[in-house]
């Protein structure tokens, strides 16, 4: 039943929201819903961790593999919910009500989308709820209603519909592989796994390409990321961190789950080869597009390609360091990603502009801001002693382990090209003289309060690896097979 609670937080406030005129109350609606939802995720993850193999009600389940990313979309929900009060007081004012309760609405509604997509037991359920996501934020990134965002909505529609019907595609495939050889089991996750070794090898490699090309396409992994640049810099910023933070992970969650299946059935080799593959190349053209980069929402969109590529690498390699560096870099990646999107609305804000070049002076203009944006940056660069220095480390160790050489090597050498075209960047923003007076002045200064818990957890997981998060990993790894 509380995954059925923990569901109803986000839909009970959508409709809750859509069905009153105060924008108070609206507030206080998606304020508390976020914070709620945020405390009975914690919940859920809590009795994983003590034991529990798995919580579940019907369609519903939950084992340690779900309850990790139940923790990512609430808390990075819950913070993302707190900050967008007062940056949509900002961005509309009461002339735009409709705007700020579609806004709302549909930031619950993509939160609820979410949760399904992790807490379900049923393929095609989870499937349903990935499309849900699309629905629920293609109106988001178009919500100024211009030029510029009805074109990136469209593409984002028009991407991701291609993708989850390829997913749609691997899905069915995996399904008849299982029906030929035990008649109809349905579209459990549990009842797959407990067959999986006697499904034919050759139906399910055939559903995995399907599957990594048609999830992949949400996770942002090239070449199908186009659709993410262009949204991320047109949403307003609590719905780019909560896009970039969190619903890139959930489609590296849909490719972990059809992985583990295809593994088993077909051996580890051939998704490895192919994830492998896959997130070199997004490095790649993550790192060409880093290099010279002109906005820096974009910048963020492109960083986004380059570590779903990391994590991808991390899978595809394999081994325990390997599936161990992916899931700590997926945490990583979610915390410093919605923490930089959230940021880069403060920016905005103050600077009415999202080209690089007409930010200067940042850690004069706005000082916490900038501060935050330096933060957050050097963690994304992969600088120590923060978080995603030590999970590119594990990543790239377990590539040496795993006699992937060359795609560890190429790896660290992309990423020396992104460091060195993201710290160009950062220079120019935060340094230097704005084009015009400018008085110290942070907007928003206290909704990036909650923005402090990211900073801190960044930097926590850099320096050390609490003995009860390791033991949840541990608990999430044998969820996927693979133990120390």
């Amino acid at each position: 039943m509380i995954l059925l609670l923990l569901l109803s937080i986000p839909s009970i406030a959508s409709a809750a929201i859509m069905g009153t005129r105060r924008r108070r109350t609206m507030e206080w609606i998606h304020a508390s819903a976020t914070v709620v939802a945020l405390i009975v995720g914690a919940s859920i993850g809590t009795r994983i961790w003590a034991g529990e193999p798995v919580v579940s009600w019907s369609l519903l389940r939950a084992d340690a593999l779900s309850a990790f990313m139940i923790g990512i979309v609430t808390f990075v929900g819950a913070v993302a919910g707190l900050y967008s009060v007062a940056y949509m007081r900002l961005e509309f004012d009461d002339n735009h009500l409709s705007q700020v309760r579609l806004f709302y609405a549909l930031f619950q509604l993509f939160i609820f989308t979410m949760l399904l997509a992790v807490a379900t037991d049923n393929l095609g359920l989870m499937w349903v709820a990935i499309e849900g996501t699309t629905l629920a934020t293609v109106f988001l990134v178009n919500l100024h209603d211009n030029h510029t965002g009805l074109e990136a909505a469209y593409k984002y529609l028009i991407i991701s519909s291609v993708g989850i019907a390829l997913a749609f595609m691997g899905t069915v495939l995996v399904f008849y592989a299982a029906s030929i050889e035990v008649g109809e089991i349905g579209l459990s996750w549990t009842m797959l796994i407990s067959i999986a070794a006697r499904l034919n090898p050759n139906i399910v490699k055939l559903a995995f390409i399907f599957i990594l090309i048609g999830y992949g396409t949400k996770a942002g992994l090239a070449p199908m990321h186009t659709w993410l640049p262009d949204a991320h810099s047109e949403a307003p910023a609590p719905i780019s961190a909560l896009m970039s933070g969190v619903l890139l992970n959930v489609g590296i969650y849909a490719l972990i789950r059809f992985k583990t299946v295809t593994d088993i059935a077909a051996g580890p080799e051939f998704s490895s080869v192919w994830l492998m593959r896959f997130g070199l190349l997004s490095l790649g053209l993550a790192a060409a597009f880093l290099l010279s980069q002109r906005n820096y929402k974009r910048m963020l969109a492109y960083s986004s390609v380059e570590h779903t590529g990391i994590v991808a690498l991390g899978l595809g390699f394999g081994g325990y360091w390997g599936l161990l560096g992916a899931l700590l870099h997926m945490i990583n990646h979610a915390l410093t990603k919605s923490m930089l999107f959230l940021v880069s609305g403060n920016i905005s804000l103050r600077y009415h502009t999202t080209e690089i070049y007409g930010v200067r002076g940042l850690l004069k203009t706005a000082p916490w801001t900038g501060f935050a944006f330096l933060w957050g940056t050097l963690a994304l660069i992969g600088l120590p002693p923060f978080g995603p220095f030590i999970s590119e480390f594990i990543i790239f160790r377990s590539g040496f382990a795993a006699h992937s050489t060359p795609y560890a090597v190429t790896g660290i050498a992309l990423l020396v090209v992104v460091f060195a075209g993201m710290l160009a960047s950062l220079n120019h923003m935060l340094y230097g003289q704005p084009s015009g007076p400018m008085e110290a002045r942070d907007p928003l200064r206290w909704s990036m309060v909650p923005l402090a818990l990211n900073a801190i957890l960044l930097l926590g997981f850099g320096l050390t690896l609490p003995a009860g998060v390791r033991a949840f990993l541990g608990q999430v790894l044998k969820t996927v097979g693979v133990s120390l």
